[in-house]
């Protein structure tokens, strides 16, 4: 692999990855707020940013190599329901490794996992929503000069035309038909 196909593929997983990391940030800064220590909320903060942003990235790579579709609830719905469980996991266990120098799962840990994955709906109607809006701008950008950016780009381009047209047909129907006098 040169290093030009890794630039290019990080610009494709780029989006996701920036989504997951302000996930992360913003749970970290909750949990501040929440009245944890500010310690142990900037560790937090930064163990549940990097694998929520390594998922990330990876759901932005599937989308930009055609694995899902554009704009798909339920494959994203999916794909956290497997990832975010497994993002908490990483944080909880890691957040306690570097806080206490002793790794923990948290005690009831089939009750743990099960509760993340009924939050991971949320978390990927949030997270689908955010990318859907950062992803086609950022690749756009790079499209100049990444030919997977700007095939991706693209295609979002028609699915954006394609759902526009759909709306004003809709749109269409709706209105009252004018009768000539």
């Amino acid at each position: 692999m040169t290093n030009e196909h890794l630039v290019r593929q990080a610009e494709l997983a780029l989006p996701g990855l920036l989504v997951g990391v302000i996930a992360g940030a913003v749970a970290g800064g909750l949990a501040g707020l929440a009245g944890q220590p500010a310690d142990w909320a900037i560790v937090g903060m930064v163990m549940l940013a990097v694998p929520l942003g390594a998922f990330g990235g990876g759901y932005s790579l599937l989308v930009a190599h055609r694995k899902v579709r554009i704009g798909g609830f339920t494959p994203v719905m999916l794909y956290w329901l497997a990832g975010f469980p497994v993002a908490r996991v990483l944080h909880e266990v890691l957040t306690r490794l570097v806080m206490t120098g002793e790794p923990g799962f948290p005690p009831d840990g089939v009750g743990f996992l099960a509760y993340q994955a009924l939050v991971s709906g949320g978390f990927a109607i949030g997270f689908l929503w955010l990318h859907e809006r950062i992803a086609p701008r950022l690749w756009r950008r790079y499209a100049p000069r990444n030919p997977d950016a700007a095939a991706i780009y693209d295609a979002y381009v028609a699915y954006a035309r394609q759902f526009y047209e759909a709306k004003q047909a809709k749109n269409a129907r709706r209105r009252p038909v004018e009768h000539e006098s």
